[in-house]
């Protein structure tokens, strides 16, 4: 809701409120979005059907990785469209091994399971975590150790181990065999792992909870753990990987390989949803014809785009980019710590911004950011996360990072 004394309210036209008035009426009500009406978008730019400039530091929650209409994303894109997009997976394309190959070389594996969504993504690996635990293991009443403040997404397994009441209440009965224990405690993960446990699944940061770096002897610890217990690591990298946190993963800021990546978001280039479980043959040749599928997932139009995302990724441009900015963002928002901001989190262009409350709510000051042209996205009651496209420039940043500094001064 709009508090009176908003500048959108006073200068939002009739195709504004159109549109809004549309949605409420027609759109599911499951998210509460900024009075903000995207027509068009480039780079690190979104306008709006009033045509007005908006400086986009969300990215899609990190699926706009590369920018809007990133042009070797397109021009992949437009080309795939001219020949063919979906065969589903009854017939081979020529697209998807290329891809598939691509994308496992990328990640150090053998194999690839395509799909769409990030929560399509953790439920695959959910099941072939188990699928392994019975046929490899030998587990019959397995259970799968998980973080405390996750976020996997919003299905009904994945609420069934979320903290997040609003994501949970009211959708039970919840999936059992899952067990949860705080985040960044490797000793209580290891007390809490035991001989039916077939898998460690967490967030190498933790994204939704606020940017939540983990000690840095954490995740060395979990490897440690799952190599001596027998069990599986999952890392769910589909906010932190693929260049954001500065590093292809961000595993590797702790010189991790987990068993299993999930990848989504950024891997389909802003354009296309796409997203893999990707593993050794030991683990993901567990599955076999009729236990897993997906009619689009790995559709030739997606996996031609994932082709074109890896071999960007794999030229190293990006992860640098996110590295040197990120470096620069985090030192101009560090800059407002008792200025109206209590603490700045995070990696590379990945930043988890805790406001003094006194200034209004994470989603009130997010209002009065989109009023300067910044678009973020509160999380938590009163952080904001900023999370720009990878081009962003320092002098975007700094124009970010200063109306910033407007709102927290009033």
């Amino acid at each position: 809701m709009l508090h009176a004394g908003s500048a959108f309210v006073t200068t939002m036209t009739s195709r504004t409120q159109e549109t809004i008035e549309l949605d409420a009426r027609h759109v599911a009500h499951n998210y509460s979005p900024l009075p903000v009406v995207a027509a068009s978008a480039e780079g690190v730019w979104i306008t709006d059907v009033e045509g007005r400039r908006y400086l986009d530091c969300l990215a899609a929650y990190s699926a706009v990785n590369f920018g809007h209409r990133n042009p070797e994303v397109t021009a992949t894109a437009h080309a795939q469209l001219d020949a063919v997009t979906l065969v589903s997976r009854a017939f081979h394309s020529d697209r998807l091994a290329p891809f598939c190959a691509a994308l496992a070389e990328l990640c150090g594996k053998d194999m690839v399971l395509p799909m769409n969504s990030g929560a399509e993504a953790v439920e695959s690996g959910i099941k072939v975590a188990r699928k392994w635990g019975t046929d490899v293991k030998g587990v019959r009443d397995s259970n799968i150790v998980v973080a405390q403040n996750n976020f996997h997404g919003r299905t009904t397994t994945i609420i069934s181990f979320s903290d997040d009441e609003t994501a949970r209440r009211g959708f039970g009965p919840y999936t059992p065999g899952f067990r949860s224990v705080p985040f960044g405690d490797a000793d209580a993960l290891a007390r809490t792992i035991d001989e039916n446990t077939v898998a460690v699944l967490l967030e190498p940061i933790q994204g939704e909870a606020g940017i939540i770096v983990p000690p840095d002897g954490y995740l060395p610890r979990v490897r440690a753990l799952c190599t001596e217990r027998n069990v599986l690591m999952i890392a769910d990298e589909i906010q932190s990987g693929l260049a954001r946190t500065g590093r292809t993963f961000a595993c590797d800021h702790w010189g991790v390989v987990p068993d299993i990546y999930l990848l989504g978001k950024a891997l389909g280039g802003g354009v296309m949803p796409l997203s893999a479980v990707v593993a050794d043959r030991h683990i993901l040749g567990v599955l076999h014809p009729g236990e897993h599928g997906s009619t689009f997932g790995g559709n030739p139009l997606a996996a031609a785009i994932g082709s074109t995302v890896v071999a960007m990724l794999a030229r190293g441009e990006f992860q640098e980019r996110s590295t040197e900015l990120g470096e620069h963002l985090h030192r101009r928002l560090g800059n407002l710590i008792g200025h109206g901001v209590l603490a700045v989190r995070g990696e590379g262009l990945w930043a988890g911004v805790d406001i003094d409350p006194v200034h209004g709510t994470g989603k009130e000051v997010s209002l009065r950011l989109a009023e300067r042209g910044v678009l973020v996205k509160d999380t938590h009651g009163s952080t904001l996360r900023f999370a720009p496209p990878l081009v962003i420039t320092a002098d975007e940043i700094d124009w970010a990072v200063h109306r910033f500094a407007e709102v927290l001064r009033g």
